[in-house]
C-alpha cells in the first residue's frame, strides 16, 4: 500500500462510512503473515551503543520478526504466540500500549530485560557460562568449529566456507556426501565477489523475504568447491533476524554454510531438547535460546529460470500467504501432497493455503510433521473439518494412508489425483485461467504415479481444471530393476539401448563408460542384461527424469544419485559450459493414433556416438535441446489440432534452464502463448494445491 500525505486544501467538509449498496458475502478467512526479515530501523538499533536493544538478537518491531513460526491460535495476540513467555517490562509495555510507537502492538516486541535470551552449550548440553554466545559462535566458526545454531523457524548448522577441512567434515558427520549446502552471507556486495547476481536475483535476497537464492558462481569464485561440489549453482541468502547479523559482526568468513539441522529423511530440530539429542554427534557447539519455536518453517529456495523465480521450496518468508483461486468453491478440501518434497494445502472459498515446506514424507516423524501442520493450518483458517480430502493416485505413499485416515477421523470422501495432472491444474492456478477454458501442458518430471499403473514422467496432456486427456509422451523404456535404476542411472542406459544393440554390444559399451554405475562391476552388470533379456523385474517408464539421468551416466558425469535430481543437476551444469550447435542430436517424434510419441533411443544413440568425437559438454548441451524440442514440438502439433493458444511446462524438469529456455522459444515461434511457474513450485512442492484444486472444481 503506498500512501501519500498532503496539506488539507479545503476540498472535504464531512467524512462518513456509508452501508454497501450491494450484499457482500461475510468471509471467515483470516489471514497471517509471514515472518519478515528484520527491518532497517531495527537493525540500525541494533547496532547503535546508545539503544538499549543494542547487540539484543531478538530485536523486532511491528514491521519485522517472526509470526507464521510463534503462532499457535488466532486472533494474532501476544497471548496466542509464543511470546506469552516472556512479560513485557515497563519500558517494553510502554512502547507497545503507544499508537504513535513503532512497537504499537507489536507481537514480538522484547528487550534484554524482559525478553528469550541465548546461550551457548558443549556437545553434551552442558551450559557454558558465556555472556557474549555470539562473539563466541563467531571465533568458533573461524576457528574450523561445526556449530548448531537455533534460530527463528528451526535450527541451522553452521560451518566456515573458505576452507576444505571443515566443510568435509561436516559432509561426513552429515552423512550428506554430495547434496549442496546453503550458505548465509553478511551482504549482497560480499555475495558479489564469488557469485553473479542478476536484478531479479538481487530483489530476491534483499526482499523482506530473504529466501535462498541459487546463483551461478561467478569466475572469480572463491569459497570451497566441497558446498556445492559438480553444480555451476550455490545457494546464497542474506540474514534476516538479529542474530544472524551479530554472527556476522563477530566472524571474519565472507560467508557461513547455513544448512537444516536435521539427520537425512527427517525433520528439522525445532527444541533445544531434541537439537541435542540429534545434533550432538553432528556439532561441536550449540547456540541455542529460551523461546519456543511452534511451527517448524525451513528457509524459502528460489532459482531464476529464463529471468524468473522459481521455487525449489516455498517456505519461510511466504508461507502461510494464500494462493488465489480463479473460481470459488462450494467445498473445503484437504490436500495431502505426493510423496517427496512435500506440502499440504486447505482450499476453502477462493483460496489455498499451503503449508511450510515439510520435506520428504518417507518415514513417521515427517508424516506426523505433515499432519500436525495441516491441523494448524486449519486451526489458522478456522476450518473445523473438510468436506473431501485430495491425495496422490499412487496407493503406497504414506501421504495416500493419511488422507485415509483422515476421511474416517471426519467421515469424508478421498479423491485420487493422477500425480502429473495436479501439476498441470497448480499451473492453470497461478496463470489464473478461467475454468473451463483448455491448455496444452507438458509436464516432465521424475517420476509419478500413471492411470496404467506404470511410472509417468514426460507427458503432454490437454485439459483444464477438471478433466485431462494424455495426448503426448516420451518413448516408454525399461527400468531394470524398478526403483534401483532411479539410483543407479547406468541401469536406465542398460535398458534403453538394448532395444537396439545386442546383449554383446551393450555389454562392452557398458563396460567401457559405464561400469562404475554397477557397485558390484561386471558381476552386476550381467545381472542386470539377464534381467533385461528376460524381461524381468523390468517395469517401464515415461519419465524425462529418468532419460536426463541416463545421459549423465552414460556421459560419466553421475554414476549414483545420493539426492533427488543429482545426475540431472549435475548434467546441467555441464551442459552450461557447452555448445548445443556442436553435437549432432536427432529428435523422431512417431503419431500413434492421435497421441504423439517422443523417441528418447535414438537420443542416446546420438549421445554414444557423438561423445567419441567432440566433448561431453557439448554433447549434454545439445542433448538437453534435443529432448526439450521433442517436448515442445509434440506440444505445438497437439495445441495446433485442437485450435489451443496456450502450452505450458511444469514439472521438476521445469528447473532446468536451458530445456525451459528451448521450450518457450519454440513455442512462441509458432505464436502460442508459453506460461511457467513464478508463484508455485514446478516441483512436487505445489502438487497439493493442484490436489485440491482439481478436487475443488470436480465437486463445484
Amino acid at each position: 500500500m503506498d500512501v501519500k500525505w498532503t496539506d488539507y486544501k479545503g476540498e472535504f467538509q464531512v467524512f462518513e462510512i456509508k452501508k454497501s449498496k450491494r450484499k457482500v458475502k461475510k468471509t471467515k478467512i483470516s489471514y497471517i503473515p509471514p515472518d519478515i526479515a528484520i527491518c532497517k530501523d531495527c537493525l540500525h538499533e541494533l547496532f547503535d551503543p546508545n539503544d538499549r536493544r543494542y547487540l539484543y538478537p531478538f530485536i523486532a518491531c511491528s514491521h519485522c520478526g517472526p509470526r507464521f513460526t510463534i503462532i499457535f491460535d488466532l486472533p494474532y495476540d501476544r497471548d496466542k504466540t509464543t511470546m506469552v513467555d516472556f512479560p513485557l517490562c515497563p519500558k517494553c509495555a510502554r512502547e507497545y500500549e503507544d499508537p504513535l510507537d513503532r512497537r504499537f502492538h507489536a507481537q514480538v516486541i522484547a528487550c534484554p530485560v524482559c525478553g528469550p535470551k541465548m546461550f551457548l552449550c558443549d556437545k553434551s548440553g552442558e551450559i557454558i557460562d558465556d555472556k557474549e554466545p555470539l562473539k563466541t559462535a563467531g571465533k568458533l566458526i573461524d576457528e574450523g568449529y561445526i556449530l548448531a545454531i537455533r534460530g527463528i523457524g528451526g535450527t541451522h548448522v553452521a560451518v566456515k566456507t573458505t576452507e576444505d577441512d571443515p566443510v568435509l567434515e561436516l559432509r561426513k558427520r552429515r552423512r550428506r556426501p554430495w547434496q549442496p549446502f546453503a550458505i548465509m552471507s553478511p551482504d549482497i556486495d560480499v555475495v558479489r565477489g564469488f557469485a553473479e547476481v542478476s536484478k531479479v536475483e538481487e530483489e530476491l535476497l534483499t526482499s523482506f523475504r530473504r529466501p535462498i537464492v541459487a546463483l551461478k558462481k561467478s569466475e572469480d569464485y572463491y569459497l570451497s568447491e566441497w558446498i556445492s561440489p559438480r553444480l555451476h549453482t550455490i545457494g546464497v541468502m542474506l540474514p534476516y533476524s538479529g542474530f544472524h547479523y551479530m554472527l556476522f559482526k563477530y566472524t571474519k568468513e565472507p560467508a557461513v554454510i547455513m544448512t537444516s539441522g536435521n539427520l537425512p529423511r527427517e525433520p528439522m530440530a525445532i527444541t533445544n531438547e531434541d537439537a541435542l539429542k540429534r545434533l550432538r554427534n553432528i556439532v561441536d557447539y550449540f547456540i541455542l535460546h529460551n523461546r519456543r519455536i511452534y511451527q517448524r518453517c525451513d528457509d524459502s529456495v528460489v532459482r531464476v529460470v529464463d529471468g524468473l523465480p522459481k521455487f525449489l521450496r516455498r517456505s519461510r518468508g511466504y508461507v502461510p500467504e494464500p494462493i488465489n483461486l480463479p473460481f470459488r468453491s462450494s467445498n473445503i478440501v484437504l490436500g495431502t501432497g505426493p510423496e517427496l518434497r512435500v506440502t499440504g494445502a486447505v482450499l476453502l472459498e477462493d483460496k489455498c493455503f499451503l503449508t511450510q515446506h515439510i520435506g520428504d514424507v518417507e518415514i513417521l516423524e515427517t508424516l506426523d510433521f505433515l499432519k500436525e501442520s495441516l491441523l494448524h493450518m486449519m486451526k489458522l483458517t478456522k476450518v473445523s473439518k473438510p468436506d473431501v480430502i485430495a491425495c496422490d493416485l499412487h496407493p503406497l505413499f504414506l501421504t495416500t494412508k493419511l488422507a485415509k485416515e483422515f476421511a474416517e477421523q471426519w467421515n469424508v470422501d478421498v479423491i485420487k489425483i493422477q500425480h502429473h495432472f495436479a501439476h498441470m491444474v497448480k499451473l492453470l492456478v497461478e496463470h489464473n485461467i478461467p475454468l473451463g477454458e483448455n491448455v496444452i501442458c507438458i509436464v516432465a518430471d521424475g517420476v509419478g504415479y500413471g492411470l496404467d499403473g506404470k511410472p509417468w514422467g514426460g507427458e503432454i496432456f490437454i485439459g483444464s481444471y477438471d478433466w485431462f486427456e494424455r495426448r503426448g509422451h516420451l518413448e516408454p523404456q525399461p527400468m531394470p530393476g524398478g526403483d534401483l535404476a532411479a539410483k543407479y542411472p547406468a541401469r536406465m542406459v542398460a535398458g534403453i539401448l538394448s532395444k537396439v544393440l545386442s546383449t554383446e554390444e551393450l555389454k562392452e559399451i557398458l563396460l567401457n563408460k559405464c561400469i562404475n554405475g554397477f557397485k558390484k562391476g561386471e558381476l552386476e552388470l550381467n545381472i542386470v542384461l539377464s534381467q533385461i533379456s528376460k524381461k524381468i523385474n523390468l517395469t517401464e517408464t515415461t519419465s524425462a527424469g529418468r532419460v536426463l539421468d541416463a545421459i549423465s551416466a552414460l556421459l560419466g558425469i553421475c554414476f549414483e544419485r545420493t539426492y533427488e535430481g543429482e545426475p540431472a543437476m549435475r548434467l546441467e551444469s555441464v551442459a552450461a559450459l557447452g555448445d548445443p550447435l556442436k553435437a549432432k542430436i536427432t529428435t523422431n517424434i512417431e503419431q500413434v493414433g492421435n497421441t504423439y510419441i517422443i523417441n528418447t533411443t535414438n537420443i542416446l544413440l546420438d549421445v554414444l556416438e557423438e561423445s567419441k568425437r567432440i566433448r561431453k559438454e557439448h554433447v549434454a548441451a545439445a542433448a538437453q535441446e534435443a529432448l526439450a524440442k521433442g517436448l515442445a514440438n509434440a506440444a505445438i502439433n497437439i495445441a495446433m489440432e485442437e485450435g489451443i493458444k496456450v502450452i505450458g511446462f511444469t514439472g521438476g524438469v521445469a528447473y532446468n534452464e536451458a530445456i525451459t529456455k528451448t521450450i518457450r522459444k519454440e513455442v512462441e515461434r509458432q505464436g502460442l502463448k508459453f506460461i511457467s511457474h513464478r508463484i508455485l513450485p514446478p516441483g512436487d512442492g505445489g502438487i497439493s494445491a493442484g490436489q485440491t484444486t482439481a478436487v475443488a472444481a470436480e465437486y463445484r
